[in-house]
């Protein structure tokens, strides 16, 4: 059974029921959902003129490889209506890979673990939150420790529903 960490994100449309939506299809076709952290709300990153971001990070306890895990999530995210046009777009949902076990993956289409998490609070506060003691396989360092060390000056606030 391989241990997966997933963040969820939105900045478009009904931003907590695409996450929840989201929670759902990845229980259904990834596999069973055993934690999931608060929501969190942010500034996009490093993009002026867009909607706050809700974020959520859950993990997941699937039988699926990583790269059947980014295929599932990818169908996920175009069934729920995501569409790619920029980079750092806006976005119905957004559902990153951010740890496969402890394994260190880098494939053109894959990098394992997010080669941006530890630079985002958005991703390390609902993480540290839920898994603070998982030790990042590049860095060798805690979510808790590269969370404490971040330099990302950006806010992550509970979301209040």
């Amino acid at each position: 059974m391989n241990t997966v960490y997933l963040q969820l994100g939105s900045n478009l449309g009904e931003r907590e029921q695409l996450i929840s939506a989201a929670v759902q299809e990845i229980s259904e076709h990834v596999g069973k959902v055993n934690v999931r952290s608060q929501i969190y709300e942010s500034n996009p990153w490093r993009v002026d003129g867009q909607e706050h971001y809700l974020n959520q990070l859950i993990e997941v306890k699937t039988l699926l490889s990583a790269e059947e895990t980014l295929a599932t999530i990818l169908k996920i995210e175009l069934d729920l209506g995501r569409v790619r046009i920029e980079k750092w777009g806006e976005r119905l949902i957004d559902i990153d890979i951010i740890f496969f076990n402890n394994e260190i993956i880098e494939t053109p289409d894959l990098c394992i673990p997010h080669k941006h998490m530890h630079e985002r609070n958005f991703v390390l506060a609902p993480l540290n939150e839920i898994a603070p003691d998982f030790i990042h396989p590049k860095y060798n360092k805690t979510v808790s420790q590269l969370f404490n060390q971040s330099k990302d000056t950006e806010k992550v606030v509970e979301y209040a529903v």
